[in-house]
């Protein structure tokens, strides 16, 4: 079995002990802000490409039963699908991109740049491989060209899943789309665009860049309920007519929230403003907490379907 270290996430941005402090709310989850707004505002000279590129497909198919766990550990670039059947397992597809001078440096970079699958009784894990993990490299590939750790490289995944599975996803850069699925589900990364459809389950969404769009599917939620962090950038709440479950949403520091659903009634003090809200829809429920540094939180009814 590979011993893993490190994560996507270690080798990206690293948190300020600033927005560390600003965004530890109720022993939650702890973000970076200053540090996200600040990528966002620097400039790079850009650097071409490597001309040779390689994208493989590798699918696979594991026995997962419903209710058991999976685990992603992402490519530090790249996208993840997750989408629910009916099936008591789980098929992964991931598409694998390689960037390199030389046919020679592809085939090296192709050795290490991947994953692995690990199996637990009932608990599947997808761990990316590769040259951003020191440890993976220094075990597997010691004598490595120093020359190829920085070229840029992804991994697209999709996946499916059982439709009651628990999901633990350590995501890198890129976009990340979930339907289907209820469970305890964990989401984290540096910067994402996110889109969940779900009608219920544990819910906990950390991003330190981008915007993250929950559609409910259900007029109420099943389960404890959903709790979404963004630290720069903007979280977007789509209900249906007639929802019932409680709302808790939060500007820290810079930004406002944009309500336009008409159900959202004050839950207690401060009621509703551009910065907080304690809100109740309907006769209440499963509470969905949403919270943003600096950005805008946008509650608003789904649009119909002609």
């Amino acid at each position: 079995m590979i011993s893993f270290q490190g994560s996507p996430q270690q080798s990206m941005t690293k948190p300020t002990i600033k927005f560390f402090k600003l965004l530890a709310f109720g022993g939650g989850v702890l973000l970076l802000a200053d540090g996200a707004a600040a990528q966002k505002k620097k400039t790079l000279t850009p650097v071409a490409p490597p001309p040779l590129v390689r994208t493989t497909t590798r699918n696979e198919t594991r026995r997962l039963g419903y209710g058991g766990t999976l685990t992603i550990i992402g490519a530090p670039e790249g996208s993840i699908t997750i989408e629910g059947w009916s099936r008591s397992e789980v098929e992964v597809r991931a598409e694998i991109q390689l960037r390199a001078n030389t046919e020679q440096d592809l085939d090296r970079l192709a050795a290490v740049n991947g994953f692995v699958l690990d199996e637990d009784l009932n608990h599947l894990r997808i761990l990316t491989t590769g040259t951003y993990d020191r440890a993976f490299m220094k075990a597997k590939a010691k004598n490595f060209p120093k020359t190829l750790l920085g070229l840029p490289w992804k991994i697209d995944y999709r996946i499916r899943v059982p439709m009651s599975v628990d999901l633990d996803i350590n995501a890198g850069r890129g976009p990340i789309r979930l339907a289907g699925v209820e469970g305890n589900i964990r989401v984290s990364s540096p910067q994402s665009e996110v889109k969940l459809e779900f009608s219920g389950g544990t819910l906990s969404t950390t991003i330190a860049a981008g915007k993250v769009t929950l559609k409910v599917l259900g007029r109420s939620w099943r389960g404890v309920g959903a709790d979404i962090k963004v630290a720069a950038g903007d979280i977007v709440l789509e209900l249906p007519a007639g929802f019932s479950g409680d709302l808790d949403a939060e500007i820290l520091r810079a930004g406002e929230i944009e309500n336009s659903y008409e159900g959202l009634e004050a839950r207690e003090k401060p009621g509703i403003t551009k910065q907080q809200v304690k809100g109740r829809m309907g006769s209440g429920g499963a509470f969905l907490k949403l919270t943003v540094g600096d950005g805008r939180i946008y509650i608003k009814k789904q649009e119909s379907k002609l």
